[in-house]
């Protein structure tokens, strides 16, 4: 299949879909970091802001497959906490990013690819008791296709719970019934594909290579202990969560973009220290990403952002093994029902 892979991030989708022998054809995405390490991924500088292009028929080359993991910040539950915080809109009546789904939708409907795959949060089913999801689907619909949904949680593949909603569509005149469509998600592996001591480096190891550059300021691991005691006096979950050694069967909780905050969610128990971040290798092997990204990130090659950026990039993007057995799942099936014809978009028009 020829693809695009729009909301792009960093490539995760994209290094799936290749990975089962097809070609991505256009790419999109805003953040400018994101951008680089993208290229340096890819070798490719993605289209930046997709509502630049207004002449989608003409700017947009022909496809087989839509993949598009659109900003999910007004449909997240942090997104919406913090945007109800500060007074403003979220989802639909989000005026900057609440609209970017129905760039997706335009571009299916203009473009009328054969098959669609859209990643967002779990809580995208939830978001405003349903009607963010319910307008989702009527539009899909509304452009003509049938789809399927199902969340999936990244634990079963690698050793951080990470549930995702994934969206997979067929266009109509196919004539793929739901029940197919369905059979598309993948069914949990028996063990995942590596375990938690498999990616954390000895701390023997970060002691030599990075001295205490990951472990918390005093200050830092002090706020973090005052802000959990007192969600626990409150009788709230809230707080930082600890990795203790030893790491066998440990899994950690999901790795958001505010990562390089505190690390919260992910702490490391070091011996008679203070706990540390996970570093950008940890995070880019906790996500499942392709070996070959290892070299940007173990000092082989120049790492292509910040710390920083890459926690950023980590957090935002998705568990890649779950992406390729969803991807194998769909390529196959377009082969053996032979939906396509090689080189050509069915019915483009």
């Amino acid at each position: 299949m020829e693809f695009i892979d729009l909301y792009a991030g960093i490539g995760g989708i994209r290094f799936a879909f290749e990975a089962h022998g097809n070609d991505c054809v256009f790419s999109s995405e805003w953040d400018k970091y994101s951008q680089i390490t993208y290229n340096a991924f890819h070798g490719e500088i993605p289209f930046g802001d997709i509502h630049e292009i207004e002449d989608i028929q003409n700017q947009i080359p022909n496809h087989d497959l839509l993949t598009a993991g659109f900003p999910c910040q007004p449909f997240s539950l942090a997104g919406v906490s913090k945007k109800n915080s500060l007074g403003r809109l979220h989802g639909f009546e989000d005026a900057t990013q609440g609209t970017e789904f129905f760039k997706v939708k335009e571009i299916l409907r203009i473009k009328q690819p054969a098959t669609f795959l859209l990643e967002n949060v779990k809580n995208l089913k939830s978001h405003d008791k349903g009607k963010t999801f319910i307008t989702i689907c009527e539009s899909l619909t509304e452009v003509g296709y049938t789809f399927k949904t199902r969340i999936i949680d990244a634990s079963h593949w690698v050793p951080q719970h990470r549930e995702r909603i994934y969206i997979i569509g067929f266009r109509n005149d196919l004539n793929i019934a739901a029940e197919q469509i369905d059979d598309l998600f993948p069914d949990p592996p028996v063990n995942r594909i590596y375990e938690l001591e498999d990616i954390i480096i000895p701390e023997v190891e970060i002691r030599e290579t990075h001295g205490d550059k990951y472990t918390l300021g005093l200050g830092t691991w002090n706020a973090l202990q005052r802000h959990r005691n007192r969600h626990q006096r409150l009788g709230n979950g809230f707080g930082f969560n600890m990795i203790q050694m030893p790491f066998t069967n440990n899994i950690t909780r999901t790795m958001s973009a505010r990562y390089y905050k505190d690390g919260a969610e992910i702490l490391i128990e070091q011996n008679g220290q203070i706990p540390r971040r996970i570093t950008p290798l940890e995070a880019c092997k906790l996500q499942g990403f392709p070996e070959r990204c290892y070299d940007f990130f173990d000092g082989t090659l120049p790492q292509p952002v910040s710390d920083l950026q890459a926690y950023k990039q980590f957090g935002n993007s998705v568990a890649f093994p779950v992406l390729n057995a969803i991807a194998g799942n769909l390529t196959n099936f377009i082969e053996e029902n032979q939906l396509l014809q090689r080189g050509d978009v069915l019915n483009a028009i």
